[in-house]
């Protein structure tokens, strides 16, 4: 009788830890589905990354991204395949090259620029020049 419970109980176990990794493997494709459709802009909404989007496209495009995920495709493949089919205006980022680059370097260089004219502005007040120096 002992014996027959455990087999059961064991049994049981298994049957919840095979469930329990069929949710979590559909979660887990969910999740990579949702980052790779914040990567890319809707083409039709204004504003709008393919994750927050509701249109119809926007619907088609995370199919797609399933599709190919679950094909083994790697999340820079599937951006590539978009980027490849609606050109690099779909992508939520710029591309850390050519001239988008001074979209990433450019506030760096503006707050670096305010910090050194904040410095001098400083100096100037703390240490006024002296009257046999304007001569």
């Amino acid at each position: 009788m002992r014996l027959v419970f455990l087999k059961s109980a064991a049994s049981l176990v298994a049957a919840a830890a095979l469930f329990a990794g069929v949710g979590v493997s559909a979660q887990t494709l969910d999740d990579r589905v949702r980052d790779i459709a914040r990567q890319l802009m809707c083409p039709v909404c204004e504003g709008q990354t393919v994750a927050e989007s509701s249109s119809e496209l926007a619907e088609q495009m995370r199919a797609v991204i399933r599709e190919q995920l679950e094909d083994g495709q790697r999340p820079e493949q599937i951006v590539d395949y978009f980027v490849a089919r609606y050109g690099e205006s779909i992508l939520a980022a710029p591309p850390k090259r050519g001239l988008n680059l001074l979209v990433w370097i450019g506030p760096f260089a503006v707050l670096l620029g305010g910090v050194g004219l904040a410095v001098r502005t400083l100096r100037r007040w703390t240490h006024p020049p002296s009257p046999g120096a304007a001569a």
